[in-house]
């Protein structure tokens, strides 16, 4: 390999996670369509199934959506009537999003979205867990910069 292969197209490890990523979200969108929500908003769907009652910045941790684009997303939810946002009783600056009972309700709908994925995806269970850990393994070193 000379030292200009490392600049081809098809070497390119951005290329492949790019087009994965997008086609990924393209294959969540007729999933998530039934239920009214975008690939951003089932993200927060699912931190909050997870654990309801959180502040926005926890909801941007564990999402990794940025502010600038979750609370313009948090307020569109909350419209919809999935989520409500309120000021912590401790702390009149801090955002708390809890779930509505729709919102808690819609967590049955979307049982089905994570194995329909998976097959959709071609990769077997132990392919899919690889891929997350090597994705998770450069989040964390290119993440952090």
């Amino acid at each position: 390999m000379s030292r200009f292969d490392s600049l081809l197209l098809d070497h390119q490890i951005c290329r492949s996670l790019y087009s994965a990523s997008s086609a990924l979200t393209r294959a969540y969108r007729p999933l998530l369509k039934p239920l009214g929500l975008t690939y951003p908003q089932y993200l927060v769907m699912l931190a909050l199934w997870e654990q309801d009652r959180v502040s926005v910045g926890e909801l941007c941790s564990r999402t990794r959506l940025d502010p600038g684009s979750l609370t313009p997303l948090l307020k569109r939810m909350a419209s919809k009537g999935l989520l409500l946002r309120a000021r912590a009783r401790e702390d009149e600056r801090r955002r708390v999003i809890a779930l509505t009972r729709a919102g808690l309700e819609l967590k049955a709908r979307a049982t089905a979205i994570p194995d329909e994925i998976a097959w959709a995806s071609g990769l077997s269970l132990e392919e899919g867990l690889q891929l997350r850990e090597l994705t998770e393994k450069l989040f964390a070193y290119l993440g952090t910069s």
